[in-house]
């Protein structure tokens, strides 16, 4: 979930590249977020995610509103949240992993370094992570 139209295009070109998301949605605020998440208003018969890119700094609620949302939601506690941000600062770390992350990763400068980055956490999401099996339909 990203604000910026550059980050978000950035985002799924460099995961298409390395064939990380068969789907992306993307939410332009902390509360489109949660209602794709929730699957209220348009967002209704939703499939819920497998994967939430979340970051720290969109408008009207946060990244970190949204996850503490998100993980007092017992559908969508177990949903894997990795925050990809600008943020370099250790108090949004902490706080990232207090609150239910699984990891945290500071958004690359340049398009290349961008790829680059994608194609590691492709094959560390692939063949690397174990996450739950998520009920995509309530």
């Amino acid at each position: 979930m990203d604000d910026n139209d550059d980050d978000a295009v950035l985002i799924e070109e460099a995961f298409a590249q390395a064939k990380l998301l068969n789907v992306v949605n993307r939410a332009v605020d902390g509360e489109e977020a949660l209602e794709f998440l929730s699957r209220r208003g348009r967002y209704k018969g939703a499939t819920l995610p497998g994967l939430v890119l979340l970051d720290i700094n969109m408008p009207k609620k946060n990244g970190f509103e949204v996850l503490h949302e998100m993980k007092s939601d017992p559908l969508l506690k177990h949903v894997p949240v990795v925050m990809l941000t600008t943020s370099h600062r250790d108090e949004d770390i902490v706080k990232s992993y207090g609150k239910g992350v699984c990891s945290f990763i500071t958004k690359p400068v340049s398009f290349n370094e961008f790829n680059e980055l994608a194609a590691r956490f492709s094959l560390y999401w692939a063949l690397v992570a174990k996450v739950p099996r998520l009920h995509t339909h309530v």
